[in-house]
């Protein structure tokens, strides 16, 4: 019966929050890593960046594997590599093997790839969107409280305890999904190739690449702050790794409250205003922090407290757009949602990049705030595009 029955939505939700726990546990770590294996920062920070690029990469194939074989073994394939990449970086001699385990750990992806499909195979797009604000609301729970285990663990054991932790989630996960997670994908398609001919389709639709703007440039600022706000907490403001992972829960926090609030008004006043309401709350925060930095008042508060708006602008935006990059397909559901996936990690990683490189600047912190401003702007003017566009289709509400 697990083979055929759908999935638990605690299920989904542990899918999703292990891909984010993956990406940012041990950020406050970077330093002590790099010290360990006598490395450049600049060499450890590839184990976001290039973990970025492969998962986009992974994410492309993903998505149509599942529209042919299924949801279910490519999920159970995806969380094998994870597993068995980090007991390969638990027990990495050296940088390079490290970085080598550290990009295939990037399959586990598929948790927040195919979670998203499979909400969508069950569900409409208004339904579906609801769901996925409920997933984000719970997931939001991991990358807040993450980075600040991360922190803990690297003080008191040491780095790669992270990385044994990652072995053990792992092996969770996959008794989980093997005892839980049905087939939901009943409409297969013929053959692999004909999956990777449906993205001309995608490509051709402004619709698409509206949604898919939106997403890419609202995750683009949280990536921005991943890669740039643990040099300036410890080189700028002189923090541990543990009160790091603390700051640098705040952007979740105000995820978790954007996505409840999302599930709670979106019915009451529409999908389309709450997330337009969510792209400028997530673009004032940021400008109000680099106008305190230009006034002189710079300091941990006006670094971390902005990044609030940013996560609540997220949480508010991104349920709504997940949804509707997938409706504009309904049958190709995972493919859409492997292809904006995989376009809003490279993204991420282009980001990270402009991210480390302004917070190396004399700019600072006021540099990784100008640049998660960019990307807001950027995600607003996308989000109200895509909105009009659906609204003449006869789509939101």
């Amino acid at each position: 019966m697990a083979e055929r029955t759908p999935p638990r939505l605690m299920t989904l939700i542990l899918l999703t929050s292990l891909s984010v726990l993956s990406l940012n546990m041990f950020l406050p770590s970077l330093s002590r890593i790099a010290a360990d294996f006598e490395a450049d920062y600049a060499l450890v920070s590839l184990s976001i960046g290039g973990y970025l690029a492969v998962s986009s990469v992974l994410q492309i194939i993903m998505g149509p594997l599942s529209d042919l074989y299924g949801r279910r073994p490519v999920m159970l394939g995806a969380l094998s590599l994870f597993t068995l990449a980090s007991l390969g970086c638990l027990f990495a001699p050296n940088i390079t093997v490290f970085l080598g385990f550290r990009m295939l750990q990037s399959g586990v992806i598929g948790g927040m790839v195919l979670s998203r499909a499979i909400v969508r195979d069950m569900h409409g797009q208004k339904e579906a969107a609801r769901l996925l604000g409920v997933i984000g609301m719970a997931m939001a729970l991991a990358p807040l409280l993450a980075p600040v285990l991360g922190g803990v663990l690297d003080e008191v054991f040491g780095w790669r305890a992270t990385f044994l932790l990652f072995v053990v989630l792992g092996l969770c996960m996959l008794v989980l999904v093997f005892a839980d997670l049905g087939e939901t994908n009943h409409n297969r398609a013929a053959r692999f190739t004909d999956q990777f001919r449906s993205y001309p389709a995608l490509f051709r639709d402004r619709l698409f690449w509206a949604w898919c703007g939106g997403i890419v440039f609202s995750v683009g600022g949280f990536y921005a702050f991943l890669g740039g706000a643990p040099k300036v907490g410890e080189e700028a403001f002189g923090l541990s790794p543990a009160v790091l992972g603390l700051g640098m829960g705040s952007i979740s926090a105000g995820f978790m409250l954007g996505n409840y609030l999302y599930g709670r008004l979106s019915p009451r006043v529409g999908g389309a205003r709450v997330m337009v309401a969510g792209r400028v709350l997530a673009l004032i925060g940021p400008l109000a922090g680099v106008g305190l930095f230009v006034m002189g008042l710079g300091n941990v508060w006006t670094l971390f407290g902005p990044i609030l708006f940013v996560g609540l602008g997220n949480g508010l935006t991104l349920p709504g757009a997940n949804a509707g990059v997938m409706s504009v397909s309904p049958r190709l559901a995972g493919s859409a949602s492997g292809l904006s996936g995989a376009l809003t990690v490279a993204g991420g990683a282009v980001v990270t990049g402009i991210a480390g490189w302004a917070v190396s600047t004399r700019l600072g912190g006021e540099g990784l705030l100008l640049v998660i401003v960019a990307t807001s702007s950027l995600s607003l003017l996308c989000t109200v595009l895509a909105v009009r566009m659906e609204t003449r289709r006869g789509g939101l509400d």
